[in-house]
């Protein structure tokens, strides 16, 4: 079981890592902007485990002040996506906020306009057997 935060560009990279190939359904990402949190609960690959099992983790970045979607279709609840990996795209100079991008597989993607980076990552459940697994060699 992993918890791990993120506070600066390096640690987003081992978010990233971690949720590479992670499946989500639509429905289970949430964005609160009273609270200016984005919250996901994914089923993540366990790569350093060898990846050939999953558990459900959550995800949430605070100080978010913006969400965009790109080719995703919001009103598809049960639809699962892929999750590829993170990037941040910092704003420059002295300013800690930026953008940060939810690559997913497919193409589309999901961007959250942040003040700075400040995310969590969390193991929630046991591992079980991945029904699929991807084979990036074959790429």
């Amino acid at each position: 079981m992993i918890k791990l935060a993120a506070e600066d560009a390096e640690d987003l990279e081992v978010l990233s890592a971690r949720l590479q190939d992670a499946v989500v359904k639509l429905k289970n990402l949430t964005w609160l902007p009273r609270k200016r949190r984005f919250a996901a609960v994914v089923n993540r690959l366990q790569w350093e485990t060898g990846g050939k099992t999953r558990v459900r983790a959550g995800l949430h970045f605070d100080g978010v002040l913006k969400v965009q979607s790109q080719k995703v279709k919001l009103g598809a609840g049960e639809a699962v996506v892929s999750v590829l990996a993170l990037k941040f795209t910092p704003n420059g100079g002295e300013d800690p906020g930026g953008v940060i991008e939810i690559v997913l597989a497919g193409g589309g993607g999901l961007r959250l306009t942040v003040e700075c980076i400040d995310a969590e990552l969390a193991d929630m459940t046991g591992p079980w057997a991945a029904i699929g697994t991807p084979d990036h060699e074959r790429i």
